[in-house]
């Protein structure tokens, strides 16, 4: 049997592993949410907007005399130290769970609270040196430290997010100028429309994704805006006067970010309508990323009886029974990526309608959906461009062969004879 020790809360008694970090909140946790495969410890972005959190509330509590400077030394290195990426196994528990965030909350604490404990040579639960509720969530309670956490985490993944969609961007880019020269057939409602580049198919695609920055955008700083010290409702119980702003301004000067106040805390306790924006950006980008996804499996149908107007890299064969058939897996599994964020973003709507009186019970799962669905898009960004945008190859005899013996091009004879004498020939 493996070493355990005891923890008590106001449940009771429970064992917890005796050399874990954590402590009786997060193993009740672990015991009542085994819901998904998501885990708090797989988000290090998330890991370090808690982390961030953390030291600007403890930042404002030393600043008004409210913890000692070993706790506060502590829990600026223990902080320090998470934001780094260092002790992630210390936070196992299921990202989807009940309470409103208070498992992870605690979670954070109780590690916090074992580590600062660690550097100065007490043992892993002797917490009357240094309390994870009263002197880590010092205060706080879960209601603002929770949301401000996924806020941070969030915007840190919109940056990174933003470098992965600019990759992809540039590559079709890159596509765009090297099949300038090569003219195609367009084509409306799937019928024949009038010719244009193939340069110009692709430098649209580029441009369908890049409009969508300024949206990720404008949706992500919401997420600048933080409730810290509104406490339990936004009645600030629990903290001094002074508190909110002094947090706030210590997590501005510790991201570089323009982190700003609620201006009505009770407002924000319940409010998750930035994780409800973010999510629809997200959900914007999808459609458009999976509108592409479709055109490039048309235009490179084949290989001999349909379009086959570019080559897609082959990546896999593409049956068990089909000798030579090669499919366009790449672009498929991109459509699939986008239907789980879109997926994801009904989730995300019908929580937060779900809000009621002064706080959104469902935070967790608003919250693990747009990280998700972030991570969701990255990964295929990447795919989506190493694995096919960059191996596109043209196909431009059949291009012009299009054009030739499409009717598109009497289009342009209408300015000369008209209309109706154009449909005649």
């Amino acid at each position: 049997m493996a070493k355990t020790r005891t923890g008590s809360d106001l449940i009771g008694e429970l064992q917890v592993p005796a050399d874990a970090l954590y402590d009786v909140q997060t193993q009740r946790c672990l015991d009542n949410f085994n819901i998904s495969h998501f885990h708090l410890n797989e988000y290090p972005l998330y890991l370090k907007g808690i982390a961030v959190t953390k030291m600007g509330a403890a930042i404002a509590n030393h600043e008004l005399g409210l913890i000692s400077d070993e706790v506060f030394e502590g829990i600026m290195r223990a902080c320090r130290e998470i934001s780094e990426g260092k002790h992630a196994e210390a936070f196992p528990i299921d990202m989807i769970q009940g309470g409103a965030g208070t498992s992870t909350n605690m979670n954070a604490n109780e590690v916090i609270a074992n580590l600062c404990l660690g550097y100065n040579g007490y043992e892993l639960g002797d917490f009357h040196h240094c309390w994870p509720n009263d002197d880590v969530n010092r205060s706080q309670s879960t209601n603002d430290a929770y949301p401000t956490a996924a806020h941070l985490g969030l915007y840190y993944t919109h940056l990174e997010l933003v470098k992965h969609l600019r990759k992809l961007i540039d590559s079709f880019r890159a596509k765009g100028r090297e099949f300038a020269g090569i003219l195609k057939m367009g084509r409306t409602q799937l019928e024949d429309a009038v010719p244009m580049s193939l340069g110009q198919s692709f430098d649209a695609f580029a441009s369908i994704l890049e409009d969508e920055i300024k949206h990720l955008d404008e949706a992500a700083a919401d997420f600048l805006v933080i409730n810290m010290g509104g406490t339990a409702i936004g009645t600030g119980i629990c903290s001094e006067p002074g508190y909110a702003e002094k947090c706030t301004r210590a997590i501005a000067e510790i991201t570089g970010w323009e982190v700003s106040l609620s201006s009505d805390l009770i407002a924000a306790s319940s409010d998750t309508s930035s994780l409800v924006g973010y999510s629809g950006a997200l959900k914007r980008l999808a459609v458009k990323a999976s509108k592409i996804s479709n055109d490039l499996r048309l235009i490179a149908s084949g290989p001999r009886c349909g379009l086959g107007e570019v080559n897609l890299p082959e990546k896999q064969p593409g049956s068990s029974i089909m000798p030579g058939k090669v499919n366009p897996v790449i672009p498929e599994v991109m459509s699939q990526i986008c239907f789980k964020v879109i997926g994801n973003d009904t989730c995300v709507t019908m929580s937060g309608e779900a809000a009621q009186m002064e706080l959104n019970a469902m935070e967790p799962v608003m919250i693990q959906c747009c990280f998700e669905s972030a991570e969701l898009l990255m990964n295929g960004f990447d795919t989506l461009r190493v694995n096919c945008v960059d191996g596109i190859t043209a196909n431009a005899e059949r291009c012009e062969n299009y054009i030739k013996n499409s009717i598109g091009i009497v289009t342009a004879l209408n300015p000369i004879i008209g209309y109706k004498h154009s449909t005649a020939i």
